[in-house]
């Protein structure tokens, strides 16, 4: 047996369904950093201009390719506050680079520094090219002693 209902209920539980569906994606966004500076300008000038050229040159650990600047994530905008935080209380941005470096690795820099784990990071791209180079001197060469035997 099917139960008619008037167009008012139909309406609201239409409105009803509309209203979940659409409010589930609001409660997917992750939440906003509680970190104090994460958002927050330093009140010097320059002081906030280097924690920012400081920020655009380090990895987002959650994203991981966008730098802590651009990234949205809390975890970004925790490393944002403790930039901010640090240089605020005094030190350089290669001593902030180095501390976050020693806290999550190498990885988090798009600078890295030459060192006994990124060592190879620099030097197979040079012997790619020297390899390169090698092979195309050689079959050149070839190429003109086949030349010069026909002539």
């Amino acid at each position: 047996m099917i139960i008619a209902q008037s167009p008012t209920v139909r309406m609201a539980g239409l409105l009803m369904s509309l209203l979940l569906v659409t409010s589930v994606p609001l409660g997917a966004q992750s939440a906003p950093s509680t970190a104090p500076y994460a958002d927050t300008q330093l009140a010097d000038p320059a002081q906030e201009a280097e924690a920012r050229d400081l920020m655009e040159t380090l990895r987002c650990v959650e994203c991981q390719s966008q730098s802590i600047a651009d990234s949205d994530a809390p975890l970004a905008g925790d490393m944002r506050s403790i930039v901010r935080e640090r240089i605020e209380s005094g030190d350089s941005p290669e001593q902030v680079r180095e501390w976050l470096v020693d806290r999550y690795g190498d990885y988090i820099s798009y600078a890295p520094v030459v060192r006994a784990s990124t060592w190879p990071l620099f030097a197979i791209p040079l012997i790619l090219i020297l390899l390169a180079g090698m092979l195309l001197r050689r079959r050149l060469s070839v190429r003109r002693a086949r030349r010069d035997e026909r002539t």
